[in-house]
């Protein structure tokens, strides 16, 4: 860029100087603006004959080169130096926004880790990261990026993920917690355990889902590269048929103007506006969503995404936390803290997800002396001994086994009834929290106009339907496996227009099939899941469901600005055209329809980097 800069500044000075000043010589005005033109037209001259020699003659090379050099064979020299400046001008522009929207892509590259710090033999020793096995471990400095995926083994620190999920705030791990390459390490030294080679860790999934993402193609993007295809050809025989058969015709019009009418159409025919700017724009939207934490695999899923009319969502981990949690507790002739510390104690030998959120709530050290005897009864509990106590803990079945007269409760979630002596203390029910932001994600999704939003789940009845109605969901489908789960999608799928697409967004993990069989498979969460960078077309790098709306609107930008640009080169360069054959217009003109609009198209296509909303 800064030579093409360079050698544009030149050339201009060369041009200006020769314009302002007439020299009183024939020759010397001519040569002028032959040596302006070679500075910054020798490259395109060299490329549209290296072109032709391979074959491929119809291409903006060829097109900018038979023009100028035709306009200098009539002696238009002004003009024709002028048309090869105004080109580099529009191709510095060009590689400027090329540049730009390859570095919002270059910042997430900046998570690739240039070394590893391994303990072998008692010492630590830089290796590549290709090199580091399953089970070493590694020692990661402050300042230092996480090689590879792995497991903190001693030490705490605070990790910046934000080149992994767009999100500013570091996030604080600690002793057994898992971490993932491509972080960097803030403050304090630590030492992980290496769970996955460097070609199957996450920061290498991620780079090369970002590398290939420009080689899927939209649907626009293929139909610009047809129509330059048959586009370019037919407008250069228009042009050889405008200059060579009026004058045959007519004896009175001079073959001279009819070239130069000619040559200000091949000037105008460059395609160079649409050719640049929709690539740019699609290459722009998925730079623009890198930056916030969405990897899209290909300009065809922003394009499909712009068309959604059916949002499918999988249920825990998506619009739930998939974390069980202690929603209430109700005692009785008992202080809540001393049932929860009952129960706690009951579940201390277990590691079943609703005895770890028992544990996690009471939060306090467990004094295992007074455990004196536990014995777990498949499908309905725990009978135990805590200290001078016999309890009972578990379902209904449970407490009707052991003849327990208690109040059935309403609650949704899993109810662990309680009994202590025979006698009935309470319950406490636990559930799934639904996620901060997912009511407002739905209703932003109703406001994008997606016509259906339909929630999948294998969960209970009245647990998914208690989901669905707090979040204000179209349909729900509950108790379903796996494969209950792929025919209901394609059931979906026949619901929807022509032109309308189905979107599943799932946590990735157990979705696999879902993701794969979808329009557009959208994997929450997806840096913890190698299955969903696998099947999924967009992965939302954190577990945001407002992440979705996100993706929404900047493919809905995205495909705004795209067709903005069609219409608005299609209209410039069709006028200029006929205005050309008619010869109502100059080649400066032509230069405008060409290198203006290209400017203008680029600069449009440069507003998806922002990647706001």
């Amino acid at each position: 860029m800064k030579k093409k800069g360079i050698k544009i500044i030149i050339a201009l000075i060369l041009f200006l100087i020769t314009l302002i000043i007439n020299f009183n010589n024939q020759w010397i005005n001519p040569i002028i603006y032959i040596v302006s033109y070679i500075i910054v037209g020798f490259e395109i001259v060299r490329k549209a004959i290296r072109n032709i020699m391979k074959g491929k003659v119809f291409d903006e090379n060829f097109l900018m080169t038979v023009a100028t050099i035709g306009a200098f064979a009539i002696g238009e020299f002004p003009e024709a130096t002028c048309v090869m400046l105004f080109y580099q001008v529009g191709e510095l522009f060009q590689s400027y926004a090329v540049d730009k929207s390859r570095k919002s892509i270059s910042s997430l590259m900046d998570i690739r880790p240039d070394f590893a710090n391994v303990e072998r033999d008692g010492k630590s020793q830089k290796v590549d990261p290709d090199d580091v096995k399953i089970g070493e471990i590694m020692i990661v400095r402050p300042g230092e990026k996480v090689p590879l995926d792995g497991y903190i083994k001693e030490g705490k620190s605070s990790l910046d993920t934000k080149a992994l999920t767009g999100e500013s705030l570091p996030r604080e791990v600690a002793e057994g917690e898992e971490v993932l390459s491509g972080s960097i390490n803030l403050n304090g030294v630590i030492k992980i355990e290496v769970t996955k080679k460097y070609g199957e860790s996450t920061v290498s999934k991620i780079l090369d889902l970002v590398e290939n993402a420009s080689s899927k193609k939209s649907k626009s993007e293929n139909f610009i590269t047809k129509f330059a295809q048959y586009y370019t050809p037919i407008v250069v025989i228009i042009a050889v048929i405008l200059a060579i058969i009026p004058p045959l015709i007519i004896k009175d019009w001079a073959f001279s103007d009819w070239l130069y009418r000619a040559l200000s159409f091949l000037v105008v025919s460059c395609p160079c506006a649409l050719v640049i700017s929709i690539p740019l724009s699609f290459f722009g939207g998925i730079g623009g969503a890198s930056k916030m934490g969405i990897l899209i695999k290909g300009s065809n899923y922003l394009e499909q995404l712009a068309n959604t009319e059916i949002m499918v969502f999988d249920k825990t981990g998506t619009l739930t936390e998939g974390v069980f949690e202690v929603q209430k507790i109700e005692a009785i002739d008992i202080s809540q803290e001393e049932l929860l510390k009952i129960v706690a104690y009951s579940e201390n030998y277990s590691n079943h997800p609703i005895s770890l959120s028992i544990k996690k709530a009471y939060a306090k050290e467990i004094d295992e002396k007074q455990i004196i005897k536990i014995e777990e009864l498949s499908g309905r509990g725990i009978v135990a001994r805590i200290g001078e106590q016999d309890v009972l803990v578990g379902n209904e079945k449970l407490m009707k086994e052991k003849q327990i007269n208690f109040t059935k409760c309403d609650e949704i979630g899993t109810i662990l009834y309680v009994a202590i002596e025979g006698k009935y203390a309470g319950y406490i029910v636990i559930a799934d929290k639904i996620k901060e932001n997912a009511k407002k994600a739905i209703h932003d999704l109703k406001k994008n106009n997606i016509k259906q939003i339909v929630m999948l789940t294998g969960d209970r009845k009245d647990v998914g339907e208690d989901v669905a109605e707090k979040l204000g969901l179209d349909q729900v489908y509950t108790e379903l496996l796996p494969d209950g789960k792929v025919e209901k999608v394609e059931s979906l799928l026949k619901e929807k227009s022509e032109k309308g697409k189905l979107a599943f967004v799932g946590d990735g993990i157990n979705d696999a099939p879902v993701l794969a069989i979808s329009d557009i498979g959208i994997a929450m969460g997806g840096l913890g899941s190698d299955a969903a960078i696998e099947a999924a077309d967009v992965v939302l790098m954190t577990d945001e469901p407002s992440k979705i709306v996100n993706a929404l609107h900047l493919s809905k930008r995205t495909m705004r600005i795209v067709k903005e640009n069609i219409v608005f080169a299609i209209f410039i360069k069709v006028l200029v055209l006929v205005l050309s054959a008619f010869g109502l217009s100059t080649m400066w003109e032509a230069v405008f329809a060409d290198v203006g609009v290209s400017v203008i198209a680029i600069i449009n296509a440069l507003r998806v980097l922002r990647g706001k909303d």
